[in-house]
């Protein structure tokens, strides 16, 4: 993208929190961070998001027969609760929530989201076990522009906006967070040039040399929908793949703390966090 010099004048106490905001790696020097900041003040905060909650939770029988994956109580809240409150708190209020098994319940609970002070409306998936490429594409008429996706069993604290901001600054077709993991193969394994990735593999049968994985986190694009047929059953088997070797899927690493709340064994491990 083409970049105009500029020559600006601030007031020295402003100049002082602009360094504070180096740190020499995700915002390299002074022209960076201005305009880091300066992007991330005139973000659209109307930018919507489509969490997928349509999951069976099978491996959590017997909870999930009366209660969806996405209602399990983590720390006295139900576990979507701590998504929604984090892009509350990022300014993103326009959610969609694509619901199947139980998806009442997940109704009942949130709402319209006025309680939350969110604008939440629900997509109800028209294939069982549709995996999460039909429910994205479900969603299509909703989405004119770039869009976050959120997987609804995923629980993390990741900056949306800052993510939104690298995913709008190479006008990409899709943007994936990646988090590190000792052992990839329980996920989708990405392995990055610059700031592409350039093969993605789901669960990889060999050994990789990579250890980032998608942590079902995405911004998507409205081109996307070009890429997810009526046939298409998994974003990360049908579409990720794809993109890589068009080199149109974009790499966002991030650190902290991620969980997949995917078994019981990782449900009992963010029991004891404070997430």
């Amino acid at each position: 993208m083409a970049k105009t010099r500029l020559t600006i004048t601030l007031d020295g106490d402003i100049l002082k929190r602009v360094d504070a905001a180096i740190d020499g790696t995700k915002i390299r020097n002074r022209s960076h961070a201005i305009e880091y900041l300066l992007t991330s003040c005139l973000l659209p905060r109307s930018t919507k998001v489509l969490i997928l909650a349509g999951g069976e939770g099978v491996k959590f029988r017997s909870l999930t027969n009366e209660l969806p994956k996405s209602l399990l109580p983590i720390n006295g809240k139900p576990l979507l609760e701590h998504t929604l409150a984090q892009l509350k708190q990022q300014g993103l209020s326009d959610v969609y929530i694509s619901t199947a098994h139980l998806g009442n319940k997940i109704k009942d609970y949130f709402g319209d989201g006025a309680q939350w002070g969110m604008r939440i409306k629900y997509l109800e998936q028209k294939i069982v076990r549709s995996g999460t490429a039909q429910p994205v594409l479900q969603a299509k008429d909703n989405f004119s522009e770039a869009f976050i996706v959120i997987y609804g069993d995923v629980l993390t604290k990741i900056n949306f906006l800052d993510l939104l901001d690298f995913h709008n600054s190479h006008r990409g077709i899709a943007t994936m967070a990646l988090t590190s993991v000792e052992k990839p193969s329980m996920w989708g394994v990405a392995t990055i040039e610059g700031n592409r990735i350039r093969d993605f593999v789901e669960k990889p049968k060999s050994k990789t040399r990579s250890h980032l994985i998608n942590s079902g986190i995405y911004v998507l694009s409205p081109e996307v929908f070009k890429y997810i047929d009526v046939k298409a059953t998994r974003l990360e088997k049908d579409v990720f793949p794809r993109l890589a070797a068009e080199n149109k899927l974009y790499a966002y690493p991030f650190e902290g703390d991620w969980y997949d709340v995917s078994t019981p064994e990782i449900y009992s491990e963010v029991m004891k966090t404070n997430l």
